[in-house]
């Protein structure tokens, strides 16, 4: 698997919460940004599905909406693993 390096500029206060959050998961800030970015394109793909479904079927019920949210939060749902240490 290659690497791109790249350059980002945040305002002081994400970047020492960045730092911070890399440092207290055990990850450089590389893994941790990577980790990040690869949540936010599975959100997006995630919302792109619903509204694919929704414009095929309809929109979701509130019950529907309820249903999903009671699974994703239930106590002991596995939640993703995290990656500790090393680069991305």
């Amino acid at each position: 698997m290659g690497v791109e390096k790249m350059s980002v500029s945040f305002d002081l206060g994400l970047g020492e919460a960045i730092r911070s959050s890399a440092a207290g998961n055990e990850q450089s800030v590389s893994a941790w940004l990577a980790d990040a970015a690869r949540d936010r394109l599975r959100l997006e793909a995630i919302g792109d599905a619903v509204g694919a479904w929704e414009e095929r079927f309809g929109a979701l019920s509130d019950d529907e909406v309820a249903e999903a949210e009671r699974l994703l939060t239930r106590p002991g749902a596995k939640k993703p693993a995290r990656r500790r240490r090393g680069g991305a």
